[in-house]
């Protein structure tokens, strides 16, 4: 709609809105809190809902409060509906968890920062997690990577939509700089080979995963 707020994603009583901050991996800060407390207050947002992605939804809002509630956040806005990269979600890692084996949060973040500006054919999710139990749900994102001793696995293709799919494993082993180069390289082919708004779970399906490691690795 040409006078949706910016930001902004109507609501099914085709009233009030919903806006979504950008909180990378699911960090927030102390002032981060206070300033989502202060704009529900003063605006009086009826709902503040933790999403599936690891961000505060902020539901119920007047069009007219939308923008002036971005001014007082001061927050990045968090991409819900546009074909691209919507989040990357990440575990603790070995930042606190015991059984962390890799830095999830870490390398989350360098994805986030990555590729959340990237055009796609459809919306796409990442999950990191830093050890094989996968809390960052991988196997069922876009993309996903969990740790072991030996670096990290890249599984590609997943997803807990209405047709759920448990992600293929594209590499396994890789480093960082490894991790990122192949994450870039898997999703430019996808971006040229893929349908328009064809998920990676359905386009993988499409290709195989045989076929892509020839053409990726």
């Amino acid at each position: 709609m040409a006078d949706t707020p910016t930001g902004a994603i109507l609501q099914r009583d085709k009233q009030t809105y919903a806006i979504v901050p950008r909180t990378p991996v699911g960090l927030v800060t102390p002032e981060n809190l206070e300033r989502i407390a202060e704009v529900a207050r003063k605006y009086a947002v009826p709902v503040i809902k933790i999403t599936s992605g690891q961000r505060f939804a902020l539901v119920g809002m007047k069009a007219e409060d939308v923008d002036p509630i971005w001014t007082d956040l001061g927050l990045d806005i968090g991409k819900a509906t546009e074909l691209c990269v919507h989040y990357v979600q990440a575990c603790p890692g070995t930042a606190v968890c015991k059984f962390g084996l890799q830095d999830s949060l870490g390398l989350g973040m360098e994805l986030e920062e990555y590729f959340a500006t990237q055009d796609l054919p459809a919306k796409a999710k990442i999950g990191v997690s830093g050890c094989p139990m996968c809390c960052g749900e991988s196997f069922v994102r876009d993309v996903g990577l969990f740790g072991k001793k030996k670096g990290w696995t890249l599984v590609v293709g997943g997803s807990s939509a209405r047709r759920p799919r448990i992600g293929d494993i594209l590499a396994e082993n890789l480093d960082k700089d490894a991790v990122l180069a192949l994450t870039r390289k898997f999703l430019e082919y996808y971006n040229t080979n893929a349908n328009k708004r064809e998920r990676t779970a359905r386009f993988v399906d499409r290709l195989g995963i045989d076929n892509l490691k020839e053409m990726l690795l």
